[in-house]
């Protein structure tokens, strides 16, 4: 197979971002012949979400502010491929776009970090914490609704540099971007799942190209299979019913063995379990899985109800 002499890769502006994509790049130039390096050529690209740091994402379009540039560059051939975090891709693609390679998974969990060093349950009544997730501020009310929750955007330097300023008693960030920075010392506590089931995609990288292309094949043997089929479980749960940046929605599934399992949380904005359910098939059922637990929660819940969910006014 012929190797492309050069690569473009478009990534966000972030320190995250370039560790995520030189992991990517690290694991390429050590299994893939005829790919190194030099092979690779890093272009910046600010997205909407980079620049309007200081708004709720929900109020300015939602997860695809995070994509949306880096996908038109791929779609006009300005770069090659573009390098995101799954977390913040939408549930439907842009459909002559694809994600040909996921890397393996790091821990999904939800990470608090506070100035006192009290864990969640521990904080003083009334203490503000800092979040821009809507699932995770519906998480948070669900076991403490005495607490303040205020909007917190911007990278993870600036969120906590914000902590540390005294805006914030404790913010609430994904503990893979905390790894993968090595400041995984500053955590007070990971989240308990069983309370904050993370976002779909949360803790994996993709790497996106056009659909058909050939970087598919040259990249097909460091795609991670177990990530593939977990993430596509979970996008097909949020495609089905539709959820959104606005949806007070966990969403996690994992490979056991030769099983697949998935299960889901929706709450309601003030905080209450309104859906709790897994399910468990064969590991090759990854494209159904996802559905049939949609489906569940449709049945369960009705579309209506869910879509009312996505009716988010708080300021």
């Amino acid at each position: 197979m012929v190797k492309p002499d050069r690569i473009v890769i478009g990534i966000r502006d972030s320190k995250l971002s370039q560790i995520q994509t030189q992991e990517f790049i690290n694991l390429a130039e050590n299994n893939i012949d005829g790919i190194d390096q030099n092979t690779f050529q890093i272009k910046f690209i600010k997205t909407t979400g980079d620049i309007h740091n200081l708004e709720r994402l929900d109020k300015m379009g939602g997860k695809g502010l995070f994509v949306k540039e880096i996908e038109s560059h791929i779609l006009n051939g300005e770069i090659d491929i573009g390098v995101h975090s799954m977390k913040d891709m939408p549930a439907i693609s842009h459909n002559e776009l694809e994600i040909f390679c996921l890397m393996d998974r790091l821990d999904n969990s939800d990470a608090l970090v506070s100035n006192s060093g009290k864990k969640l349950e521990n904080l003083d009544s009334g203490a503000v914490i800092g979040t821009s997730s809507i699932r995770r501020r519906a998480q948070i009310l669900s076991v403490r609704s005495d607490l303040n929750i205020k909007l917190l955007r911007g990278n993870v330097d600036t969120r906590m540099k914000k902590l540390r300023n005294k805006e914030y008693d404790a913010i609430i960030l994904a503990y893979a971007g905390l790894k993968r920075l090595g400041m995984e010392e500053e955590i007070t506590e990971k989240l308990d799942q069983q309370l904050f089931l993370p976002a779909g995609g949360q803790g994996t990288v993709g790497i996106q190209s056009k659909k058909n292309s050939n970087l598919k094949k040259i990249f097909n043997s460091i795609n991670n299979k177990n990530s593939e089929f977990t993430n596509y479980a979970e996008r097909q749960f949020l495609r089905t019913i539709d959820a959104n940046c606005n949806s007070p929605v966990g969403v996690k599934s994992e490979i056991v063995n030769n099983s697949i399992k998935i299960c889901s949380h929706i709450l309601s904005h003030n905080g209450k379990l309104l859906f709790s359910h897994s399910l468990i098939d064969e590991k090759h059922k990854f494209n159904e899985i996802g559905t049939n637990l949609g489906n569940i929660a449709l049945d369960e819940l009705g579309k209506d109800k869910i879509n009312k969910l996505d009716e988010f006014k708080d300021d």
